[in-house]
């Protein structure tokens, strides 16, 4: 089957009703139903639950209890200098941004603008900087964690589509992550401001972060903003920053200045939280 055939039905499945229904199965606490459902997924997904803080599949009440599920502490080690990689998944694209354009996939590229809502000032302080893009699959550890120390300034939640990210929708559908429903967190650390995207995708139920809480829903169809410049919340280095209730992507945005990704990195490779992702020049 060709990309473009693969894609075609994205563009005619009522995207936003089946995922609103997945997020209502997701967060039931059916009993037997639910266990029978985590204990399915585990087995067709290949889910290393030796890894979790609780390894029962039966432990769970929800879905979503399972599918955010906790590590146990030792299972990922940090490194011990530079950016840390924030999620388990594989990587779909990183390095400069040329100018304002970050690149989807062979071919295709997108605005910095466009992924941050239309923010023309905010987009300016990427201009010229890096970027990855960071691809979690069902099996991976959902929770998102800090590349780096930062005090929390911003939070917009953009509406959008919700198209399913995978290799072939990066290829097929053109600014994909600027056409999804997206939650953006902007920080301030100490080489400066830096992003770190939440990107929906289809059967997403909903994401959240550490400060706030569940972000989406609700979805009232307009771009909302919260600013923290006076609340003083500071995460370390490797904090949990947020999560997603069915998972999907994470792009971060670093300022212009000297940055060296991880020699080991390439586009396809897989990722687990806490590897060095960069360091500076």
């Amino acid at each position: 089957m060709t990309d473009r055939l693969a894609v075609l039905p994205q563009y005619l499945v009522p995207k936003q009703a089946l995922t609103a229904f997945a997020g209502r199965v997701a967060r039931a606490r059916a009993g037997a139903l639910t266990r029978a459902i985590v204990r399915a997924f585990i087995a067709h997904y290949g889910v290393a639950m030796d890894e979790a803080a609780e390894p029962d599949p039966g432990a769970y009440a929800s879905f979503n209890d399972f599918f955010t599920r906790a590590l146990r502490p030792e299972a990922r080690p940090f490194a011990p200098l530079g950016l840390l990689c924030p999620v388990d998944g594989a990587i779909s694209q990183f390095g400069a941004i040329e100018g304002d354009r970050i690149l989807q996939a062979k071919g295709h590229d997108y605005r910095v603008r466009e992924l941050l809502g239309g923010d023309a000032e905010l987009a300016s302080s990427f201009e010229r900087g890096w970027f990855a893009t960071l691809y979690l699959s069902p099996k991976d550890y959902h929770r998102i964690h800090m590349p780096c120390a930062g005090r929390l300034l911003r939070m917009i939640h953009v509406p959008g589509t919700l198209f399913s990210v995978n290799p072939t929708t990066a290829r097929r559908v053109p600014g994909l992550f600027a056409r999804n429903e997206r939650v953006i967190c902007l920080f301030e650390g100490e080489r400066g401001p830096f992003v770190l995207v939440l990107v929906g995708a289809t059967i997403v139920g909903s994401m959240a972060t550490v400060w706030h809480g569940v972000v989406n829903p609700p979805r009232p169809g307009r771009l909302r903003e919260w600013r923290y410049e006076d609340a003083r919340i500071e995460l370390a280095r490797g904090a949990e920053m947020g999560r997603f209730l069915l998972g999907s992507t994470v792009v971060l945005l670093f300022p212009p200045g000297p940055l060296a990704f991880s020699p080991q990195w390439a586009p396809g490779r897989s990722v687990r939280l806490g590897e060095a992702m960069a360091e500076a020049a």
